[in-house]
């Protein structure tokens, strides 16, 4: 019962007809479990949780049990709680109370939404006490308060502790689907095979830290990344560009797809023949869904919250901040190194929470430039060792061009993979090409091409 006296939001005939109706139809179980989600916290009756956990434990067992109000009973009784659940009488009535099994997942359906709103009733009022004993800033106060709403509706039940019996079923799914399938890259791809060799795709959850010295074409290679994989790939790419407009941004994603060079376009020299390209390429990249942000002051924060607003509108496959040591800082922070710690941390925390890659380019110190051959460190990422400890992946840009003039490898760069929380490190050689600003991996020639619709060059 609430403070003021009123029953939180619940349907306890909608539950008990659920439960029926499996009892009825055991078969209507799957139904809930993968199409509605319906799981047992969602239920307000104790009892009625416990019964739907007995269920998807005679479901879930190696050789699965028929699930009737016998077995069910069986099994609380042999977990010892068939009297909480209210005794074998009351697991026996459950089927007396359905109106139609056939509506089953109509009634879960309500179910669902009143734990719902329960849910969001618990967080308005966490939200309330925060108001009144909060002392910070109260923009901060705004973001976790929009953060904890969200995952009412996105994220719910992922605060809660979860058995690793759950979580191994899930993951077991996963990988049987992988396997029938024959996918190969199971993140977001780079449209680089051979990177998206060495590390699958940038994976859900992961923070992924792009660096370079200034000059070694970093920008460009991320923004490749957002239109391989929002055109070639259809996933929904957020791109936060605190160094370049988004009109240069245009430029550049025009280019790159019509194959063109970059400064004849920035200077409105296009041949008369190559206008038919230039337009292709513009109708190719409207439809792709890139959404670009060219604040140049902006912090985590408001980062997250955009990402946030975007993501429940149209699910995001990709979020690229461009760059790390731009983004505005907490002014409370004691030092730079802490500043650049909580701007990391608040992007791993973004990519855990939307579970999606998130990539944050980085600059490196000039320490590089010391050593002979200047190719980069994880210890050169620069002004903190808490960017290399939140990051799931590292990969460095490193141009030999740019230090010997004399180098063999003109137009040629190095990813050097440094670090990889999950897989093997290594390096790829992509090419720079002289026709337009747009990194193409040497590999491109490799048996089976490159995917459908792609421009060769990813």
């Amino acid at each position: 019962m609430s403070a003021n006296g009123s029953v939180p939001p619940q349907n306890l005939e909608a539950e008990a007809s659920v439960l029926g109706s499996i009892l009825l139809t055991e078969q209507a179980l799957d139904g809930l479990l993968l199409e509605v989600g319906l799981r047992p916290e969602h239920f307000y009756r104790p009892r009625h949780s416990l019964i739907f956990r007995a269920m998807m434990r005679l479901k879930e067992k190696a050789e699965p049990e028929a699930v009737d109000a016998l077995t069910v009973c069986e099994d609380l009784a042999r977990t010892g709680e068939l009297e909480e659940a209210g005794g074998t009488d009351y697991v026996h009535s459950l089927p007396t109370e359905v109106v139609a099994a056939g509506n089953v997942q109509h009634y879960a359906r309500i179910v669902k939404q009143h734990a719902m709103r329960r849910r969001l009733l618990t967080t308005a009022r966490e939200i309330q006490d925060q108001v009144f004993t909060h002392s910070g800033d109260a923009q901060t106060l705004v973001e976790e308060a929009e953060a904890a709403l969200f995952k009412v509706g996105h994220e719910e039940g992922s605060g809660e502790m979860r058995a690793l019996e759950d979580v191994l079923h899930e993951e077991v799914d996963r990988l049987e689907r992988v396997s029938r399938e024959g996918i190969d890259v199971t993140g977001t791809p780079s449209g680089f095979r051979e990177l998206d060799d060495l590390t699958g795709g940038f994976q859900p959850g992961n923070l992924i830290v792009v660096a370079a010295r200034p000059a070694m074409g970093k920008s460009a290679f991320v923004t490749n990344i957002a239109e391989n994989a929002a055109v070639d790939r259809g996933k929904a790419v957020a791109l936060f560009s605190l160094e370049m407009a988004e009109a240069e941004l245009a430029q550049r994603f025009l280019a790159s797809r019509a194959r063109l060079n970059g400064m004849d376009l920035r200077f409105g020299q296009v041949k008369a023949d190559r206008w038919p390209k230039l337009m292709q390429a513009s109708d190719r990249l409207s439809k792709a869904p890139i959404y670009v942000d060219d604040s140049s002051d902006i912090g985590v924060l408001e980062i997250r919250a955009k990402a946030r607003r975007l993501h429940s509108q149209n699910p995001l496959g990709l979020l690229i901040v461009d760059y790390l040591q731009l983004l505005r800082a907490d002014p409370s922070a004691d030092s730079r190194v802490e500043q650049v710690g909580q701007m990391s941390r608040g992007l791993k925390i973004l990519a855990r929470e939307l579970s999606i890659p998130v990539i944050a380019v980085s600059q490196l110190s000039r320490a590089v430039e010391s050593r002979n051959p200047p190719v980069p460190m994880l210890s050169d990422l620069r002004e903190s060792g808490q960017i290399e400890q939140d990051a799931d992946l590292v990969m460095f840009l490193y141009r030999e061009e740019y230090y010997d003039k004399e180098s063999e490898r003109r137009g040629e760069a190095d990813v050097i993979v440094s670090k990889h929380r999950n897989g093997p490190i290594g390096d790829v050689a992509l090419a720079f090409l002289k026709q337009h600003p747009k990194f193409a991996n040497l590999a491109r020639s490799a048996p089976g091409g490159p995917p459908p619709g792609s421009n060769g060059h990813g």
